[in-house]
């Protein structure tokens, strides 16, 4: 694949300047301290980001999956969820989340699966009626996958608020609640996944079907190693590598946004190398927005010492590959207060004193990286470079 002198890299975010201050050309950052320095916030310049690539693709995605949302069905399903207001059962932040998503999260995949449509464009191949079927330069097929890809990420968010009820203790509230809660979240969430099915029917296009039911699957494999890892304890004194975290990140938080844009390059029939940069460019942009996500806690200033952080992140993960199984389950002894409680204050200073969360800083770069070479098979035009910020975002620390 050539080359395109055009298309920035990632890596001259972070190298040093030549001949110290002064001089024009792209801020850099400096070894060992965050680089951006002086920027607007990760946060509010990811929304930036979003709002610009919203206006590139015709509509804001916030109301790709409006239709399903007010349908009668699941307005009936919202007014019983509203009984759960006064409870503790998670199904209720979920809710909130929708209506008030002020890190523009909610909608992200199907975002980048209209701006990857847009800067593909149609394949040498499409029929002159099929290109008539085209608004702001992407197909009505494409956006309904968009919305289709949406609609899967939701359903799965909510099927997510399921809590283990023999797990619950009496501060989680009465156990009619919560068993109430989890019926909410099965209907819910099953209401969903099943719009998504049955539009994805619509589109009457079998390898689409196939892809799409495919990432289904990887998601429900993904959760369910969640789950197992969360129930065996895993994270704590366990040595899963490298390479078992990023098999189960992809499943989980990749399989979704790659297959649904290499499904979009299909319905525009494009050829296999272009569904196969698509697929990259899914994949490793999204692994770079999940440890961006878990670097943050060791990284952000405004982040509360007091929170805790996931045993199962990045960083954890490659502090443990670093220090070796022995050292670590020193250091989580020494973290533990009474009653076997993790002091995380204490744990997340171990961490950051070691080489884990540079090393994910630098795996996160690194997905960006290939992230920005999967794009270089389409032509420059406002939707690549909207994807390349995305890249640019999800890679940027404060």
């Amino acid at each position: 694949m050539k080359g395109c002198p055009w298309l920035p890299r990632l890596a001259s975010l972070w190298q040093p300047r030549a001949g110290g201050g002064g001089g024009g050309g792209r801020p850099r950052g400096h070894p060992g301290r965050p680089f951006f320095s002086g920027a607007p916030s990760p946060a509010s310049h990811w929304s930036k980001v979003v709002s610009e690539a919203e206006k590139i693709v015709g509509y804001p995605t916030s109301f790709m999956s409006l239709r399903c949302l007010l349908s009668d069905e699941l307005s009936n399903i919202a007014l019983q969820v509203r009984k759960l207001v006064g409870t503790k059962h998670p199904l209720l932040d979920t809710a909130r989340g929708f209506v008030s998503d002020s890190r523009n999260n909610l909608q992200m995949r199907g975002l980048v699966v209209l701006l990857l449509s847009k800067a593909a464009g149609p394949s040498i191949t499409t029929e002159n009626s099929l290109q008539n079927d085209m608004v702001s330069g992407i197909y009505s097929s494409q956006r309904t996958l968009a919305e289709i890809t949406e609609l899967i990420h939701t359903a799965f968010l909510v099927h997510r608020g399921i809590v283990n009820i023999g797990e619950l203790t009496s501060s989680d509230g009465p156990l009619k609640d919560m068993q109430f809660g989890n019926k909410m979240a099965v209907l819910s969430g099953d209401f969903l996944l099943a719009n998504a099915c049955t539009n994805l029917a619509t589109l009457q296009n079998t390898k689409v079907v196939e892809i799409m039911s495919s990432a289904i699957g990887d998601l429900v494999q993904g959760i369910y190693y969640e789950n197992s890892d969360l129930a065996e304890g895993k994270g704590f004194t366990d040595d899963t590598g490298l390479s078992i975290w990023k098999e189960h990140v992809f499943l989980s938080h990749s399989a979704l946004l790659a297959k649904s844009c290499q499904a979009a390059m299909e319905l525009a029939k494009h050829d296999e190398e272009i569904q196969n940069m698509a697929f990259n460019y899914g994949k490793h942009m999204s692994m770079s927005r999940k440890l961006n996500v878990d670097i943050q806690p060791f990284v952000s200033e405004s982040s509360n010492d007091s929170v805790a952080f996931h045993l199962n992140s990045a960083p954890v993960i490659l502090h443990q590959e670093f220090i070796g199984r022995e050292a670590w389950i020193k250091q989580v002894k020494e973290a533990q207060a009474k009653g076997n409680l993790i002091d995380y204050t204490k744990l997340r200073e171990a961490i950051k004193a070691g080489k884990g969360v540079t090393s994910a800083i630098n795996l996160c770069r690194s997905h960006g990286n290939r992230a920005l070479e999967a794009l270089e098979c389409f032509p420059p035009s406002e939707a690549r470079s909207a994807l390349e910020n995305i890249v640019y975002a999800v890679t940027k620390f404060s």
